[in-house]
C-alpha cells in the first residue's frame, strides 16, 4: 500500500476524537447526530491503549501478507488487491475467531451485535471518494496522519535529527 496510519504516540490527548470518527464513518447515516439515534449502533474500529503515562491508538496494519486472510474460513476477510486495505465482510463472517487469533496487533474485535467481528478498513468507502480514514481526519493535533511510507520516513529522520542535535547542545 502506498499511503499507511503513522501514529505519533508522543502527541496524543487521548481525546477520543478518532474513535467516535471512526464510529460515526461506519454508521449508516454518517452523521454524528443521526448515528446516536440508530437502531443499529457501530463500535470504533481503532483502540485507545493506555501503556504506562502513554495512551497509544491501535488500528489494523493491513499486512502485505495479511494472517487474517489466510486463516478465514469463509473467506469474509480479504484486499481486492496489494495496493487495497485488508476488509472484513460482516455479512460472510461467522464468527469463528480464527482471525483473532493470528492477529499479531490484537485489532480485531467483536461488533455491536456480538456475533461477528470487525476491523479497520482505513475506511474504504472514504478512501474511494479520495478522503482520508475518518480518525486522520478527526485528530485535532495530527496524532494520526494518512501518508505514504516515503513521508514517514522523512518524519523519522527529522526527529533523528532533532535528537541528535538537541544531544550536541546539552555536551557543548
Amino acid at each position: 500500500m502506498d499511503k499507511i496510519l503513522y501514529i505519533n504516540v508522543e502527541t496524543c490527548m487521548a481525546c477520543h476524537s478518532c474513535r467516535l470518527a471512526c464510529a460515526v464513518a461506519h454508521s449508516e447515516s454518517k452523521n454524528l447526530g443521526e448515528a446516536i439515534l440508530e437502531e443499529k449502533k457501530e463500535f470504533p474500529r481503532i483502540i485507545l491503549e493506555k501503556i504506562e503515562d502513554v495512551v497509544v491508538p491501535i488500528h489494523c496494519r493491513h499486512c502485505e501478507d495479511a494472517p487474517c486472510i489466510t486463516v478465514c474460513p469463509s473467506g469474509a476477510i480479504s484486499r481486492e488487491d496489494q495496493e487495497s486495505p485488508v476488509v472484513l465482510n460482516r455479512e460472510k463472517c461467522i464468527g469463528c475467531q480464527a482471525c483473532v487469533i493470528v492477529c499479531p496487533f490484537g485489532v480485531i474485535k467483536k461488533g455491536a451485535d456480538g456475533k461477528t467481528l470487525i476491523k479497520c478498513d482505513l475506511c474504504i468507502e472514504r478512501l474511494g471518494e479520495g478522503r482520508e480514514p475518518a480518525c486522520a481526519e478527526a485528530c485535532p493535533n495530527g496524532t494520526i496522519k494518512y501518508i505514504s511510507v516515503k513521508e514517514v520516513n522523512a518524519l523519522k529522520h527529522k526527529k533523528r535529527y532533532k535528537v541528535a542535535i538537541k544531544q550536541e547542545m546539552e555536551e557543548a
